[in-house]
């Protein structure tokens, strides 16, 4: 069973942890609360019983792991962040998948949140390479992966079924040799 206590990682403004079961109630209401932020994007789950199976799903699949960017001032979540499909051997790759929640939205919260999982998945998860599908015109999404020192590798038409339709994607993607250490709180940043 994976720990859900110990963070991912921890800067001036943000934590990052595990998913629990108890952040149910929590999460739901402010998926709620971020309906309007997060359509047509995503659609994380809204009550605490679709919450307990998604983080189940989280949880438990040794395929992924989840993160809930949590405000170090309220101690809110701010966000999450996952790595999905994660494959091994040869590869050491996983997907990326995160959400903003209304409050935080535009704050630098999931910024410094994402830095913290960069560190976290080229560190003790041992990955190489993470890699973030993005709808073209979820400009904010794209900004991140941008000022994280991701680097744009392609576009994917009909790429993801969202929403009851087959969406292009732009493929955006980082490796553990693209980041540097920087003191905690930071994005990381190309090098070289």
């Amino acid at each position: 069973m994976p720990d859900t206590t110990s963070p991912a990682g921890e800067g001036p403004r943000t934590r990052v942890r595990p998913y629990r079961y108890e952040d149910a109630r929590e999460f739901a209401a402010l998926a709620r609360d971020s309906r309007g932020l997060h359509h047509p994007w995503l659609f994380p789950p809204r009550t605490p019983e679709a919450y307990r199976d998604y983080a189940n799903s989280v949880i438990e699949d040794p395929t992924k792991a989840g993160f809930l960017v949590c405000d170090l001032a309220d101690g809110r979540i701010a966000g999450f962040i996952n790595i999905n499909n994660i494959v091994r051997g040869g590869f050491l790759s996983g997907a990326l998948g995160y959400g903003a929640f209304a409050h935080a939205a535009g704050r630098g919260l999931m910024g410094e949140g994402l830095g913290h999982v960069l560190r976290h998945a080229f560190g003790p998860l041992g990955l190489h390479r993470l890699e973030a599908n993005i709808q073209p015109g979820n400009s904010a999404s794209l900004a991140l992966v941008r000022r994280a020192g991701f680097r744009h590798e392609g576009f994917s038409p009909d790429f993801l079924r969202i929403d009851g339709a087959w969406r292009d994607h732009e493929r955006w993607a980082i490796t553990a040799d693209m980041i540097r250490d920087e003191p905690p709180g930071g994005l990381s940043a190309p090098s070289g």
